[in-house]
C-alpha cells in the first residue's frame, strides 16, 4: 500500500521545513535584526504547524523543533544589508501567513529574491557621491570645488567597491579600496595646494562606508542577551571602521601627507544643513537599496532629526547630548515605520542618522595613535590629550545613538502588537 501524501505543515512535510529555513537566512543574511527574523519565523512556523525556535551564532543559524524532529542548520553570516529583499522575503511570509500563497510557491518566491541583483551601479555611485557631497556641507564646505570634489571621490570609490566586490566576498576588500582611494584623491590634492578644504577630502568620502546597520543590529542583540551574537556583529563593524581608517591613513601616507588639521569651521545655516541632511538620508537608503517608495519616510524623519541636533548644539548642548535627542526622534518614528512596513530596523534607523555618525573623531583619533606610536615618548601631552578627547567624543556620541535608536525600538516590541 502506497504511504499517504504528507499533509502541508506536517513534521513530514519537507516544503514546510525548507520554507522556514530559507526564509530565516534570507532575512538573517540581508540586515534584519534577529528578532525580527524569529518573529517571522515563529508566525510562519504556527501557520505551517510546524513549532520550531530559531536560534542563531555567526556563521550559522538552527531550526530546533518542538515536534521531536532533528534540528535544521543553515549556514548564514548575517553581513550584508539589502533593505528590497528583506521587504520581499517579509512579504512572502505574510502571505503564507495569510493563507494566499502556498509554500512551494512562495520557496521559488524566496529563490527568486536571494537571486535578485544588488542595487543598481547607475543608481549606486550618483547616490555615494551625493551622499559624501551633502555630508561636506553639513561639516562646513567652504566652496562648491570642495564638495564637487568629494562627490567625483565618493562617486569612483562606489565604481571601485562594486569592482573589487567581482573578485572576492570579502566584507573588509570594498571599504578598504575606497577608503584608500579617498586617501590618495586627498594627498595629491594638498600636494598640489588647491583651495579646497583637504580634511573633507579625505573624510566624508569614508564617511559613506561606515557600517551603521551592523553596529545597531549588534548593541540590540547585546541588549536583548545574544551577547556571542552581538559582539560578532560588533567585531565587524570595529574591523570595517579599522580597515577604512588603514586605507585613508594609507593612502595619505603613500603621497607624503598626514592627516589635515580641522582648521575654522564654517557654520551652516538651519535650512541648508536639514536640506543637506535629507540628501544624505536618500543615499544611504539607496546604498542598501531600499524601494523608491519607501524613500520618503526616513529622509522627513532624518532632516526633523537632523534640525533637532542642530538646535541642541545651538542651545550649548555637546555633540553626545545632540547626537542622543535627534536619534530618540529617529529612533520613535522608524520603530513605528519599520514595524508596519517590515523594514529591517538597523538598517532604515540608521540611513536616518548617519550624518551624526563621529566618523570624524573615529579618523582623527587613529590618526594621533599612529603619531603618538611614532613619537613614543617624545609626544607631546596636549597630543596624547588631544587623542583621548577624540576617541572619548567618539565613543560617547556612538552609544548616545545606540541608546536613542534602540530604547524605542524595545519598548515598542513589548507593547505593540505583532502582525499575525
Amino acid at each position: 500500500m502506497a504511504s499517504a501524501e504528507p499533509e502541508p505543515g506536517s513534521r513530514r512535510d519537507p516544503a514546510a521545513a525548507a520554507l522556514l529555513a530559507r526564509s530565516a537566512t534570507l532575512l538573517l543574511a540581508n540586515g534584519q535584526t534577529t528578532e525580527g527574523a524569529r518573529l517571522a519565523v515563529e508566525r510562519l512556523s504556527s501557520v505551517l504547524h510546524r513549532p520550531v525556535v530559531l536560534r542563531v551564532r555567526w556563521g550559522e543559524a538552527t531550526l530546533d523543533a518542538s515536534d521531536g524532529s532533528a534540528p535544521v542548520w543553515m549556514a548564514v553570516e548575517p553581513a550584508g544589508v539589502d533593505i528590497s529583499r528583506v521587504v520581499a522575503a517579509e512579504a512572502v511570509v505574510d502571505a503564507v501567513c495569510a493563507g494566499t500563497l502556498a509554500p512551494a510557491t512562495a520557496l521559488e518566491r524566496l529563490d527568486a529574491i536571494k537571486r535578485a541583483p544588488p542595487v543598481a551601479l547607475a543608481r549606486f555611485a550618483p547616490m555615494a557621491a551625493s551622499g559624501a557631497a551633502a555630508l561636506a556641507v553639513i561639516f562646513g564646505a567652504p566652496d562648491m570645488l570642495t564638495v564637487t570634489l568629494v562627490a567625483v571621490v565618493a562617486g569612483l570609490g562606489a565604481c571601485l567597491r562594486r569592482a573589487a566586490a567581482r573578485f572576492s566576498g570579502n566584507p573588509l576588500l570594498q571599504p578598504l579600496v575606497a577608503a584608500l582611494l579617498a586617501g590618495l584623491a586627498a594627498g595629491l590634492v594638498a600636494r598640489t595646494s588647491f583651495p579646497v578644504a583637504h580634511r573633507l577630502l579625505a573624510v566624508c568620502p569614508c564617511m559613506v562606508l561606515v557600517p551603521g546597520p551592523h553596529f545597531l543590529n549588534g548593541m540590540i542583540d547585546l541588549v536583548r542577551a545574544r551577547i556571542p551574537l552581538g559582539a560578532a556583529r560588533l567585531a565587524l563593524a570595529g574591523l570595517i571602521v579599522l580597515v577604512i581608517c588603514i586605507g585613508l591613513l594609507t593612502g595619505l601616507a603613500l603621497t607624503g601627507v598626514s592627516f589635515p588639521e580641522a582648521g575654522v569651521v564654517r557654520p551652516v545655516p538651519l535650512a541648508i544643513d536639514v536640506l543637506a541632511a535629507g540628501i544624505a538620508v536618500a543615499a544611504y537608503g539607496s546604498f542598501f537599496n531600499m524601494p523608491w517608495r519607501m524613500v520618503g519616510v526616513p529622509v522627513m524623519t532624518g532632516m526633523v532629526a537632523h534640525g533637532l541636533r542642530w538646535e541642541l548644539l545651538q542651545l550649548g548642548a555637546g555633540v553626545p547630548m545632540g547626537a542622543f535627542g535627534a536619534t530618540l526622534v529617529a529612533g520613535v518614528t522608524m520603530t513605528l515605520v519599520s514595524h508596519r512596513l517590515r523594514l529591517p530596523f538597523g538598517a532604515a534607523a540608521f540611513a536616518c542618522v548617519v550624518s551624526l555618525i563621529p566618523g570624524v573623531y573615529m579618523f582623527q583619533a587613529v590618526s594621533g595613535l599612529v603619531t603618538v606610536a611614532r613619537l613614543g615618548q617624545k609626544a607631546g601631552l596636549d597630543l596624547v590629550l588631544g587623542v583621548a578627547t577624540d576617541l572619548s567624543t567618539a565613543g560617547l556620541t556612538l552609544l548616545a545613538m545606540a541608546a536613542g535608536l534602540i530604547l524605542p525600538k524595545l519598548f515598542a516590541d513589548a507593547l505593540l502588537p505583532q502582525r499575525q
